[in-house]
C-alpha cells in the first residue's frame, strides 16, 4: 500500500513532507530524510533464511510482523545470486528427472502386476464354476457327428 504514495525519488509525500515556517513567515514545504527502516540486516538475513525453508511465507510473515512483499524484497536485496537456487537450477531439474524415472518404471511395474493378477483371478473364476445339477446333460460335444 505504501508504494501507491511514493513518489520518483522514493518520498512518501503524506508522511515525509513537513510545512515549516521561514523567517519571512513564508510557509514551506521541506521533505524529510528517508526512513531505512526499522529492522536490522541481521534480522532481514535471518528472516530470508527461514523463508528458505518454510512451508508458508504468509504464515512467516504473520509471525515476524511484516508483509510476505518485504520478505520477498529482502530476500531479492540480499540474496540476488541465490535467486536461480530459489527457483530450482540445474541440479533441481536432474533431480526432478530422475525422480520422475524413477516413478514411471514403479508405475509400468505395478501394472504388470496388476494384469498378472487379473490373469489369475480369472482362471480361479473360471475353475470355480458352479457344477451343473443332478440329471442335466453334459455340455461336452459329440466327437465324431
Amino acid at each position: 500500500m505504501l508504494g501507491r504514495w511514493r513518489d520518483k525519488s522514493g518520498v512518501n509525500p503524506k508522511s515525509e513532507t513537513r510545512q515549516i515556517s521561514t523567517p519571512c513567515g513564508k510557509k514551506e514545504s521541506k521533505v524529510g530524510k528517508r526512513k531505512v527502516g526499522k529492522y536490522s540486516v541481521t534480522f532481514r538475513k535471518q528472516a530470508v533464511e527461514r523463508m528458505r525453508c518454510c512451508e508458508s511465507v504468509k504464515e512467516l510473515a504473520a509471525e515476524l510482523g511484516v508483509h510476505r512483499s518485504v520478505l520477498y524484497d529482502w530476500r531479492d536485496q540480499l540474496a540476488p545470486a541465490d535467486r536461480a537456487e530459489w527457483q530450482g537450477g540445474p541440479g533441481e531439474q536432474d533431480r526432478l528427472e530422475r525422480e520422475n524415472r524413477a516413478l514411471k518404471q514403479a508405475l509400468a511395474e505395478k501394472t504388470l502386476e496388476v494384469d498378472f493378477f487379473k490373469g489369475a483371478l480369472q482362471k480361479i473364476a473360471a475353475r470355480r464354476q458352479p457344477s451343473s445339477p443332478v440329471g442335466e446333460t453334459a455340455s461336452t460335444t459329440k466327437s465324431g457327428s
